[in-house]
């Protein structure tokens, strides 16, 4: 964003940043739930 962009985008731009690390932050989470019930998926056959 180029300096003497209107605040109206530049509050814009600030929003869309936030919401892409609450995203992101989000997808991490998910990711390491889903690893975490694999493998206990995994272990509980395994354990048969």
């Amino acid at each position: 964003m180029m300096k003497g962009s209107p605040p109206v985008e530049r509050q814009r731009l600030k929003e869309l940043e936030r919401e892409n690390r609450e995203l992101r932050r989000s997808n991490d989470i998910l990711r390491q739930a889903s690893a975490y019930f694999a493998k206990a998926e995994f272990d509980r056959l395994w354990k048969k």
